[in-house]
């Protein structure tokens, strides 16, 4: 049985946008489906990781063509030139403005056409039994209609994200047109598409207001990230966060919190290391100025999957934040489940009633604080700090070989043979 998955995302791509259908492509073989993959051929992603072009599986077939990336001009001047502080790529205003209202769904529209035309091409001498996008990019999902309609090809839409409902939308300030276009394009994929996958139940619960046949299947980890490195914790009581930090996540209660408690307590203002790996907004920055945490945290900024692993494991705590926006509760980001694996307490500041805190709550891994509640957030802190002190900080983390990638990817098999 043979896929064709249409993915923007693809390695050399870095962050998590990747992670999700490498991982797919790496295991479907073991459950009789080839993947055949549809990328793009000259891609000029926000940040790059070649450890991973190493995971894609040596046999299978990955077709590349050629895109137009407007953001090429209007974002990032040059190609090959290392993109910094993507976390405040929506932060100027007229360039988000064009970006809202001009590149609908996204500035990946440019490649809807010449992609239909190369793989109507490659059909004609490729049979294929299933259509999958993946999105954002929902320009992806454009390209997977045209095609399943042509052929008469069964699809399955993944949305790794919402469409007009993603966070970042707010920052494009969309116009009453451009608005009503977006959501004309995602009612469409919603009625059309065999089947809609997805990551979270809440967001399954949106989907089904549309579509007839939603499933979840949520990200998980890997293999390499249960590798025994032995490391060894961090001496410092470490407070980290890995991934990208966009300023809709900006902890600005957390801050406050830390600078009270170090402000009365000089042991903890000694012994706290705040840790933050990866691109983080300006916003971010200036609220660590501005309660005068400069001493005590480190930016590492971008580092490869593999590092970001290890800082995971070293870690005393592992800060997940999820974005103060509307409908949060369905966020599950990536970087969660690889947390799970690292078996370090998770802090989590977001919605306290949500997937989230379901997952947390069933793993026994951590605790979900709203944003707001700096009380229960300072209590929690001393808590975790108090532990650290009597040298017993730890977790014992349960239930979380369900989202390995494999026994995920044998669910993806099922839902595809099920077509």
């Amino acid at each position: 049985m043979k896929v064709l998955i249409i993915t923007y995302y693809w390695p050399p791509a870095g962050g998590s946008g990747v992670q999700r259908w490498l991982k797919f492509v790496k295991y479907l073989q073991d459950f009789g489906i080839e993947p055949i993959v549809y990328t793009v051929d000259n891609a000029n992603y926000p940040k790059e990781d070649d450890s991973l072009i190493s995971e894609i599986p040596k046999n299978i077939t990955v077709l590349k063509n050629p895109i137009f990336e407007p953001t090429d001009v209007f974002f990032w001047k040059q190609k090959g030139v290392k993109k910094e502080d993507v976390a405040n790529s929506t932060n100027n205003g007229l360039l988000s403005f064009m970006r809202g209202n001009f590149f609908i769904p996204d500035p990946k529209i440019f490649w809807v056409t010449p992609s239909v035309k190369f793989l109507q091409k490659y059909l004609l001498e490729n049979p294929i039994d299933v259509i999958i996008s993946t999105g954002p990019p929902h320009s992806m999902h454009l390209i997977a209609q045209k095609i399943s309609k042509r052929n008469n090809i069964k699809w399955i839409a993944d949305f790794r994200d919402p469409w007009t409902d993603l966070y970042y939308n707010q920052s494009f300030k969309q116009l009453s047109f451009a608005k009503k276009r977006n959501q004309k394009l995602e009612k469409k994929v919603l009625e059309n598409a065999d089947c809609i996958l997805t990551v979270s139940n809440s967001l399954k619960k949106d989907f089904l207001k549309t579509a007839k046949n939603v499933v979840v299947i949520t990200n998980g980890f890997d293999s390499e990230v249960l590798l025994d490195e032995h490391l060894v914790l961090d001496s410092k009581f470490t407070i980290s966060y890995i991934g990208l930090l966009p300023k809709q996540s900006n902890p600005v209660a957390f801050f406050k919190v830390i600078k009270k408690l170090c402000d009365a307590n000089e042991a903890f203002k000694n012994d706290v290391q705040l840790l933050f790996v990866g691109d983080i907004s300006s916003e971010v920055r200036n609220e660590i100025e501005k309660n005068n945490l400069i001493e005590i945290t480190e930016i590492k900024g971008y580092v490869s999957h593999s590092e970001a692993i290890e800082y995971q494991k070293k870690a005393q705590v592992l800060l997940l934040l999820i974005p103060k926006v509307p409908k949060s509760a369905g966020i599950l980001t990536g970087k969660l489940f690889e947390y799970l694996t690292a078996k370090r307490p998770i802090l989590a500041l977001g919605p306290e009633e949500g997937d989230l805190s379901e997952i947390l709550e069933h793993t026994h891994s951590g605790i979900v604080i709203a944003h707001e509640n700096e009380a229960k957030l300072s209590t929690e802190i001393l808590r975790l700090y108090q532990q650290f002190k009597e040298g017993n900080l730890s977790v014992a983390s349960k239930n979380i070989e369900q989202y390995h990638r494999k026994n995920l990817t044998s669910k993806l098999a099922k839902l595809i043979k099920s077509l």
